[in-house]
């Protein structure tokens, strides 16, 4: 039986095909191995929303190719659909493939051997259609992510993910989703993550149905079996009077929205062409806190943005400060070649960068603290997803706060009740109730 390893590297929607693109190999009848074992194929999902991932993608090819120098290396993702030639230029690399298409990798694998190379990158600003790969088995995994949209029209002015992911919305049929949301539920999944390039955009191409995310989320939440379903990274208008009014009375829906916001300085905001202002996001924050009891609210920040003056820096770290999201990820800007910031004057040196992210992540901490402590003595139903040590399980809440359990029973895969009893730096302690 012939072996295959993924290496993925990036969001949600990377996971969510990689998964797809896994089970295509085992109904071939190739065995799946960990990423740094011996395989005949070695299949990179790349990322480049930074150089860094750019880095990682290079190094693990190198890496896979000496371990087994006869191995395929496929390269898959959104650095190849940006980068085609410059990957297909690295000696180990045999087979180059974008963010379209991935259904044929099988197919293509079958075409080379590892002394030869291939690409099938296509443009994608020309792809019209969401391509439909889909994920059925559980692989004894409790969450599962399922794309939904594909593509992004916004072109924020620091954003790569447009050139590589289309800039056209691609939304997925609905009965499609339903389908794959059922199939989840049989193979044993209890929560579904809606995911995409830009979730908030679904249904912008769908104008003859008229369907929207808000109708997904109803239908899915009549599915038995599916228990939780959370969305990914939206955008924060997508939280109209009516959407919250709809969800906050849909059981299933977890109360914890990643709200993205990349900076809370109104300045900044307009640079990066963000269509939204502080206050506006804050009204946002507001209608949520006002109609979800517990509701956790997390986001995404970019430091060190083109032009972002102490004084800007001041006005996100205040933003941040006064509205307590309870987590926040935090990004130093990273310049991508093609994109209008990575032109713009005043560059940001990386010590400030390195700075104004290390006040962010400590004002993250304060905050995830305090959101958390609410819940010490409470009781709460956690999913339970892993056995990360001797006895030791992990789970996630609905809005979120990852809980860690001592148990000497298997809990994976269970919807228990924890007592909270401990707050620790980016979890908390519980006891089953």
């Amino acid at each position: 039986m012939k072996k295959v390893a993924f290496y993925t590297l990036g969001c949600k929607v990377n996971q969510y095909e990689t998964e797809a693109m896994l089970e295509m190999f085992k109904k071939d009848g190739y065995e799946q191995v960990e990423s740094e074992e011996y395989a005949d194929v070695y299949v990179i999902n790349t990322c480049t929303v930074t150089h860094m991932s750019d880095r990682k993608s290079r190094q693990y090819i190198r890496r896979m190719k000496k371990k087994n120098p006869d191995a395929i290396i496929a390269v898959v993702g959104c650095y190849s659909q940006v980068s085609p030639e410059e990957i297909l230029d690295i000696e180990e690399v045999n087979l180059v493939m974008g963010t379209n298409e991935r259904r044929t990798i099988v197919e293509e694998i079958k075409k080379i051997d590892s002394t030869k190379k291939a690409s099938t990158v296509d443009d994608i600003m020309k792809v019209k259609a969401f391509e439909e790969i889909e994920v059925s088995q559980s692989n004894g995994k409790t969450r599962a992510f399922m794309k939904i949209q594909d593509g992004c029209d916004r072109f924020c002015t620091y954003c790569i993910i447009p050139y590589a992911r289309g800039g056209r919305v691609r939304s997925r049929d609905i009965e499609s989703i339903l389908t794959e949301a059922k199939t989840l539920a049989e193979n044993g999944y209890k929560e579904v993550v809606l995911t995409g390039i830009h979730v908030a955009s679904y249904g912008k191409d769908l104008r003859e149905s008229q369907i929207k995310l808000l109708d997904v989320i109803k239908k899915i939440n009549e599915i038995d079996g599916i228990e939780r379903i959370r969305l990914s990274s939206v955008e924060p208008i997508l939280f109209t009077d009516e959407f919250v009014n709809e969800v906050k009375n849909m059981k299933k829906v977890c109360p914890h929205y990643h709200l993205s916001l990349q900076s809370g300085c109104d300045e900044t905001l307009k640079r990066m062409n963000r269509r939204y202002t502080t206050e506006e996001y804050k009204v946002i924050v507001d209608r949520l806190r006002e109609n979800i009891p517990n509701v956790a609210i997390t986001t995404d920040v970019i430091v060190g943005f083109p032009g972002e003056t102490n004084d800007e820096f001041k006005k996100t770290y205040e933003f941040l400060k006064d509205i307590e999201l309870s987590q926040m990820h935090i990004f130093k800007y990273s310049p991508r070649q093609g994109t209008p910031a990575a032109t713009m004057e005043n560059q940001i040196d990386p010590q400030m960068k390195q700075m104004r992210s290390d006040q962010l992540l400590n004002l993250s901490k304060e905050n995830f603290e305090k959101f958390a402590k609410k819940f010490v003595g409470e009781e709460l139903d956690v999913l339970f997803e892993a056995n990360i040590v001797e006895n030791k399980f992990e789970g996630l809440t609905p809005n979120y706060i990852r809980v860690v359990v001592d148990s000497d029973k298997d809990l994976q895969g269970k919807i228990l009740k924890v007592k909270i009893t401990d707050v620790k730096h980016e979890y908390v302690e519980g006891i089953l109730a």
